[in-house]
Parts: structure tokens; C-alpha cells; sequence
């Protein structure tokens, strides 16, 4: 008897529950809790995107699993949530960014873009017949002579970050990012900085073969993918930094005892 207040607020459309709540968008909030784990990270020279893309079965192909998506020359978004939903939202973002060359000749701005996409996400809380976005969106990017990296929310909210994370893993991420990033840090190290949030969240499975890396560079200001021998030597770094301080931490217990 105590749900039935909340059933005629949770079907077909989005409206209000008398406490002010819209169950709609809270569980396509939970859908993007149930993704894979995303992070990206502003440096001073450019900003990554990282994602554990999960690979459930020895029988899938990785490379079919696509997490990180190029928007345009200098843009690229990291995903979590349900990938057909993401995949429609790219397709928008990349729509727009065309459309702002063709009517204005420059490239669209990070933030300019990521507005346009949240706009867009609003929409699908307002109207009947229509469910929001199950999927939460990191754009990452450069403007003129920064970087910029922006979270996008199923409400269509938008924030931006320095380092943040989003899926699964969000909370040990955000632990990992408010420990040790520092506003200095160089795209190498903010690589790095994203692999050790993800292996944070890893539960013993960690490897080149489930890690996508997206990077903008300042001074090329293009996006790419990193190949998979690039993976794999960030991968092995982050995971001989790890042997290592566990070798230590052990060291430590047996002076202890």
C-alpha cells in the first residue's frame, strides 16, 4: 500500500510526485549507475577520457565495445549508461557540430556543444509519450588555448570538471581523483591518474584489452584514440606502480609484526 502514491508518477511520463521528485529521470540515473566506469581528466596541455568497457565473455570481440566517440576535430565524449541511447545523443552532438561550421565557419565550442546536447536531454523530462536519455555523457575538448571537460546528466544538467567519473566505479574514481589530482598535472600523468581511478574499480580484472583512451592534445587540438600498444604501456605502468605498493605496504606489516 505505501508504493501507491509513487505508481501514477513512474509510468509513461515524467511529472512530478508530490514530494518533488521525478521518478523518470532518478531511474535513468540508476540506468547510468549500472554502466561501465568512465573517467576523464583535464591537464594544462590537453584532456583524456578513459573507459573500462567491460567485457563480460572470452567470446566478444573488445574492439566491437565502443565507449569513447569523436565528435568533431577537437571534441570527444566518454559514455555510460545504455549504449544505444549514447549512440543517439553522439549522433545529435555530431549533427550540431557540422551545422555550427557550415552556418558560422569555425568549430563549435566545448561548451557551446555540451549546452546544445543537455538542451536536448531536457526535452525528453518535459513531454509525454517520451523517456529521458538512460545514458550520462563526458565531453572533453579544446577551446582556443584550454582545455575543458564537461558531465552531462540524464536531467540534461551540466557541470564541468578538472577529473571526474561516471558509472559504476563513480565513487572509488572521485576518491582516487580527490586524493591525488593536482591542477599542474600533465596529459601523461593525467593518463595515468584516469588508469589508477579504473583500477580502483577493477575487482582484480585489469587489462589493455578492456581500456579505450581518448586524447585531445593542446597543441594539435585533435582528438584520437589511442592504439592498442599505447594501451598496453599505460596499462603495464599503472599495474607494476600497484605491484609495487603493495610490495611496500608488505614490507611495512612484517616490520610492524
Amino acid at each position: 500500500m505505501q508504493m501507491a502514491p509513487q505508481m501514477g508518477y513512474d509510468r509513461a511520463i515524467t511529472v512530478f510526485s508530490p514530494d518533488g521528485r521525478l521518478f523518470q529521470v532518478e531511474y535513468a540515473r540508476e540506468a547510468v549507475k549500472r554502466g561501465t566506469t568512465a573517467v576523464g581528466v583535464k591537464a594544462t596541455d590537453g584532456v583524456a577520457l578513459l573507459v573500462d568497457k567491460r567485457v563480460t565473455s572470452k567470446l566478444l570481440e573488445a574492439e566491437s565495445i565502443e565507449k569513447i566517440f569523436q565528435i568533431d576535430d577537437h571534441i570527444g565524449a566518454a559514455t555510460s549508461g545504455l549504449v544505444a541511447d549514447a549512440r543517439a545523443l553522439i549522433d545529435r552532438a555530431r549533427v550540431e557540430a557540422q551545422i555550427n561550421k557550415v552556418t558560422y565557419d569555425e568549430p563549435i565550442g566545448v561548451e557551446v556543444l555540451s549546452k546544445k546536447i543537455c538542451d536536448f536531454k531536457q526535452t525528453y523530462t518535459q513531454y509525454g509519450g517520451v523517456r529521458p536519455f538512460g545514458t550520462a555523457l563526458l565531453i572533453a575538448g579544446v577551446d582556443d588555448s584550454r582545455a575543458r571537460l564537461f558531465e552531462t546528466d540524464p536531467s540534461g544538467a551540466l557541470l564541468e570538471y578538472k577529473a571526474t567519473g561516471i558509472g559504476s566505479g563513480r565513487t572509488e574514481t572521485m576518491e582516487v581523483f580527490e586524493k591525488k589530482y593536482t591542477d599542474d598535472i600533465k596529459l601523461e600523468d593525467a593518463i595515468i591518474l584516469g588508469l589508477d581511478a579504473l583500477h580502483s574499480t577493477s575487482e582484480g580484472v585489469f587489462n589493455a584489452s578492456t581500456i579505450e583512451i581518448g586524447v585531445i592534445d593542446l597543441a594539435t587540438k585533435k582528438f584520437r584514440k589511442l592504439e592498442n600498444d599505447e594501451v598496453e604501456k599505460y596499462v603495464d605502468r599503472v599495474i607494476k606502480m600497484h605491484a609495487s605498493e603493495a610490495k611496500g605496504k608488505g614490507k611495512e606489516k612484517k616490520k610492524e609484526e
